[in-house]
């Protein structure tokens, strides 16, 4: 995994402060590999309630994130009980790792 334990635990608490403390994060893409360079940072955040506006939130959190990790591109996706599972949600929940603080 290409994130130090600070930047993840900067991910967890930002995420709480935006989605609730019993959102749960993970990391999915190129930076769970560490044979590769660069690349964006991919995050699904999993709610366990219904989130109102979840595009808004998930914009929130990626310009929350960039302003504390600095410029780079992060994405964030935003699921809850609600949402009607995408091809990319099911490979972030099946291939991500989840953070924690």
């Amino acid at each position: 995994m290409r994130l130090d334990p600070e930047q993840r635990e900067t991910i967890v608490r930002e995420t709480a402060l935006v989605l609730g403390p019993r959102a749960k994060v993970r990391l999915f893409g190129s930076r769970l590999r560490d044979d590769v360079r660069g690349g964006d940072i991919d995050l699904l955040v999993q709610c366990p309630d219904v989130v109102d506006r979840p595009v808004l939130r998930s914009a929130q959190l990626a310009a929350r994130l960039q302003r504390v990790l600095g410029d780079r591109r992060i994405d964030v996706l935003v699921i809850d009980p609600s949402t009607t599972l995408q091809p990319v949600h099911r490979v972030a929940l099946s291939q991500g790792v989840e953070l924690s603080a």
